[in-house]
């Protein structure tokens, strides 16, 4: 596996073959020092202080000031999100950094952050939802990010969820994901790339991601109805993002129930499996349901006999 050091060449990960991952941040250890940043919605209190608690068991916690911060629907104006993250980016002690809180508001800062200071000696992207903004820009650098669940998730979330989000940034192997269901059987094997499906697609419309050749892609959402579903996979067909991706595999879709034509989530994704070329699964643990494992993005994984297999981080 390759490590970041000053003055390495960075390189797409969509542009890396077989044979080679993203460059990834260094595993930590207990003790280390984290920050917890609120870069997107506004925070629920109680949820994200329990979740805080499960982190400074075992990390050395640093608090962004605008966690409580409000303005609308967002965790404070866009400067002060964007001064906060940008100081925990630009921070050579920080070793982690952790959103809060997933909703909205990454869009509207990300292209502002301080990403070539970052990729210079990065360190880990923690996240979900809206931080999906922040792991396609950490793949465009080539830079290896975490998919897993927010401090406020931290709270209600799986006991093995957490531990597999421990294990993830000190370097641990990851147990297989199996018995996914396929729609377009086939192995296939890739960096995985992706998440939310809505900002997968912002991020399209916005020239942001351009393509995923070559790629694993990893898809969810949540409280989309069908149809919004339909019409952003289809676009996203249009536009070829999926034209030479290795695969594409969903996870849970998350209150987003039939409208009166009766049409679920399943008959739309079993559609789009017929529009596509690539082995197609579905039924991964990760998403706004019950479970959301962690995941590496930027790594390189095998989907074989109908199971996830991802490399090794250490």
């Amino acid at each position: 596996m390759l490590r970041l050091d000053p003055g390495d060449q960075i390189a797409s990960v969509c542009e890396m073959k077989a044979g080679s991952d993203a460059l990834v941040p260094p595993r930590l250890q207990p003790g280390d020092r984290i920050a917890v940043v609120a870069p997107s919605s506004r925070l629920p209190r109680a949820r994200f202080l329990a979740g805080l608690a499960w982190l400074r068991d075992r990390y050395r916690v640093e608090i962004a000031t605008n966690v409580f911060a409000r303005k609308g629907y967002l965790a404070g104006d866009d400067a002060t999100r964007l001064e906060s993250l940008s100081s925990s980016m630009r921070d050579p002690n920080v070793r982690a950094i952790i959103a809060g809180r997933g909703g909205y508001g990454a869009t509207r800062i990300v292209s502002q952050l301080p990403w070539a200071e970052w990729a210079r000696r990065p360190s880990w992207l923690v996240g979900f939802s809206d931080i999906t903004a922040f792991h396609i820009e950490a793949q465009n650098l080539g830079i290896a990010s975490l998919h897993a669940p927010n401090v406020t998730g931290l709270a209600v979330g799986c006991p093995m969820d957490r531990l597999r989000l421990m294990r993830a940034l000190e370097g641990g192997s990851l147990p297989a994901w199996t018995s996914l269901v396929p729609l377009r059987k086939g192995d296939a094997e890739g960096c995985l790339v992706g998440g939310n499906l809505s900002l997968v697609f912002t991020q399209v419309a916005s020239g942001r991601l351009t393509d995923c050749d070559g790629a694993i892609v990893m898809l969810e959402d949540v409280t989309e109805k069908p149809y919004q579903i339909d019409r952003m996979l289809d676009a996203l067909c249009q536009r070829g993002l999926f034209r030479r991706a290795e695969a594409i595999v969903f996870g849970e879709f998350t209150q987003c129930p039939p409208g009166p034509d009766g049409v679920t989530v399943d008959d739309v994704i079993a559609e789009f499996s017929e529009k596509v070329t690539c082995p197609v699964y579905r039924g991964a643990p990760f998403g706004h349901g019950g479970r959301n494992e962690a995941m590496v993005l930027g790594v390189r994984a095998r989907v074989i006999a109908d199971a996830l297999h991802f490399g090794s981080i250490s």
